[in-house]
């Protein structure tokens, strides 16, 4: 296969098109709240769909609401060929950004920066300007090409869930919301929760309470802890070499109950908790190693060290070590805690493999954390496989491997997308192999030529799934 002279001359007519796009969709800071009428997800998910909607109908799609949670946009025949699953909710910010993460920027350096320009505003509207493409350049359509768009994903793709109930999928679909090639399989979910109560204390020094990480799914760059009976330049002589040697830096300021001691490490995506440094663990690991009292709460937490230690992204501790050939490697991610003076709940993201099952995998969790005095709970998602046979991934690493210049292929991630559910669903792009657009975490970015080539590999990849058979 060769490139299509003429989506690469349409597509360098419209770049500025598409980032301006782009831009108009990432200055909507649309990260999940509480469901209001006619909102769902929250007010500002809501104004990112209309927003979509109002694009899409601009460009001669035929466009719907489907309950304020997605939107589709349609183009050729009723006959569905193609589905493409995009998403319009992003993570919160978090913290470290260089500029606005609501005011996206093309820097100098060929990137553009903001929330969601990667995950996955950036997939949603090169996916767009692939069917606009394709529509404006009037190639020939034997099928329905539809871009799904919806506002939870971050939150557990609850919108999809409600849209397939109502609407059976494409016979082909892909989602760019991953890497470059094709993604085939997807490990599934295990999220431990687990908790610890204590009676009130008064020994001295301890720690009165801890904060670490805003969601489920992202590895934390900061966390914090109030610690009484430690004066804050003993505290900070004690603390600031045991964060160095974990990648991290600590400050101190006084609080009402004693010193408050904050970690600042570097966040990212849960289901790659080795990209990052984890500000949870590197400070249950510097608090481990101060002089607290010998009490409940101090050995809670030194408790949480050994079972849940800083650097241990694959469960070793915890016992649920384990991979597959298909999936890889189990990972494990202490995303969130929340400690006060009697008692701490805690979070662990894992993606898992596709030999992980209750028994060698959250039986094993419960044993562990049990055994510790913990109480737990969680259930397992299971993973996806599409197999590699059959046109459509060929036919998808064709395009790719003509526009990208790489070779394609298939390989499997512990990111969860859209595609998790649907049957034969893969996801495809929207990130070139090897790039660090730092999902999840700050200064999230991608190169525009990038985006750029992905909507041309998108739009030849609709033209050949949705038009007349060779």
């Amino acid at each position: 296969m060769e490139k299509d002279a003429r989506i690469v001359s349409w597509m360098e007519d419209h770049r500025e098109e598409l980032l301006e796009d782009l831009k108009s969709l990432c200055r909507i800071p649309s990260v999940g709240g509480p469901a209001e009428p006619g909102a769902p997800y929250g007010p500002e998910a809501k104004r990112a769909l209309e927003k979509a909607m109002e694009l899409c109908e601009g460009y001669g799609f035929v466009v719907t609401n489907h309950g304020d949670r997605v939107m589709t946009a349609d183009m050729g025949p009723d006959e569905p060929a193609v589905d493409i699953l995009a998403h319009l909710d992003v993570v919160g910010p978090g913290d470290g950004w260089d500029t606005d993460p609501f005011e996206p920027v093309v820097k100098p350096d060929g990137y553009i920066y903001g929330r969601g320009v990667a995950d996955d505003k950036g997939g949603a509207v090169a996916a767009l300007y692939a069917m606009r493409c394709v529509k404006e350049l009037g190639l020939p359509l034997r099928g329905r090409c539809r871009l799904i768009l919806g506002t939870d994903e971050e939150n557990g793709s609850s919108d999809v869930a409600w849209y397939y109930e109502r609407v059976s999928p494409a016979p082909r679909t892909f989602t760019p919301d991953s890497d470059f090639p094709v993604c085939n399989a997807e490990k599934g979910f295990y999220r431990l929760r687990f908790h610890k109560t204590w009676e009130p204390e008064t020994a001295a020094p301890r720690v009165t309470g801890l904060h670490g990480g805003f969601r489920v799914n992202v590895v934390p760059g900061e966390a914090g802890a109030v610690i009484a009976g430690l004066d804050k330049a003993a505290l900070l002589s004690a603390a600031a070499p045991l964060a160095a040697e974990l990648g991290a830096t600590v400050r101190a300021e006084e609080a009402p109950e004693g010193v408050k001691l904050t970690l600042t490490a570097r966040g990212c995506h849960a289901a790659m908790p080795e990209t990052g440094v984890n500000a949870n663990t590197a400070l249950i690991r510097v608090l481990s190693g101060l002089p607290l009292a010998d009490c409940a709460s101090t050995r809670a937490l030194r408790e949480l060290d050994r079972v849940l230690p800083h650097g241990d992204y694959y469960g070793r501790a915890l016992g649920i070590v384990q991979q597959d050939d298909v999936t890889g490697p189990l990972t494990c991610s202490f995303t969130q805690i929340d400690f006060t003076g009697t008692g701490l709940e805690g979070l662990c993201d894992c993606r898992v493999p596709v030999c992980a099952d209750d028994a060698n995998c959250k039986a094993v969790a419960d044993r562990t954390m049990g055994a510790l005095g913990f109480e737990t709970e969680g259930t397992m998602i299971p993973p996806h496989h599409t197999p590699v046979e059959g046109g459509f991934i060929r036919t998808l690493n064709r395009c790719y491997e003509a526009y990208s210049g790489h070779p394609g292929g298939c390989y499997s991630m512990g990111g969860g997308t859209y595609v998790h559910d649907v049957p034969g669903g893969v996801a495809f792009g929207v990130v070139m192999p090897g790039m660090d657009v730092r999902m999840h975490g700050a200064n999230e970015r991608i190169p525009v030529e990038d985006l750029v080539t992905a909507a041309e590999i998108f739009a030849h990849s609709v033209a050949e799934l949705c038009g007349p058979e060779k």
